[in-house]
């Protein structure tokens, strides 16, 4: 079930975090880095984002969108899903739900250039490539655009 889910509480909080450092760990594999540094955003950096979090919780939470929202312009921050539920079309979901709930002007999403299954899962959602930029010494991210 896909909720709008308050990052200030101190158990969602730890949850996201728990999400986010596995999660991570797979993009960096999927980009060719096999010693990435410990993800080190605490829970304060993650209760004062200033970010929206809608997440996938059941029984737990297995998965969460974030973004922020600004001159009719949606800003996806972050798409992290449970290692263990990677494969069961929760990623999608979630992109889903936020683009039929927000009827914004255009949304922008960026993702690790050789990160593949997060481009294909946008670029089935329509969105389309908009600029590329180094982000690292030999680590680049696409950004995506939009426009409804």
């Amino acid at each position: 079930m896909i909720t709008e889910i308050d990052q200030t509480d101190e158990r969602i909080a730890r949850d996201i975090q728990s999400i986010q450092r596995p999660a991570y760990r797979i993009e960096a594999e999927l980009m060719g880095f096999h010693d990435i540094p410990h993800i080190s955003e605490t829970i304060n950096e993650i209760q004062q984002s200033g970010e929206t979090f809608l997440g996938y919780q059941d029984d737990y939470l297995k998965g969460f969108i974030s973004y922020k929202e600004e001159d009719g312009v949606i800003d996806i921050y972050r798409l992290v899903v449970d290692p263990l539920q990677f494969r069961q079309g929760i990623a999608r979901s979630l992109v889903d739900h936020l683009l039929k709930q927000k009827n914004a002007a255009e949304f922008i999403v960026s993702t690790g250039t050789a990160n593949v299954p997060a481009r294909k899962l946008y670029e089935s959602f329509g969105f389309r490539e908009d600029e590329t930029f180094e982000v690292a010494p030999g680590v680049t991210c696409t950004q995506f655009r939009l426009v409804v």
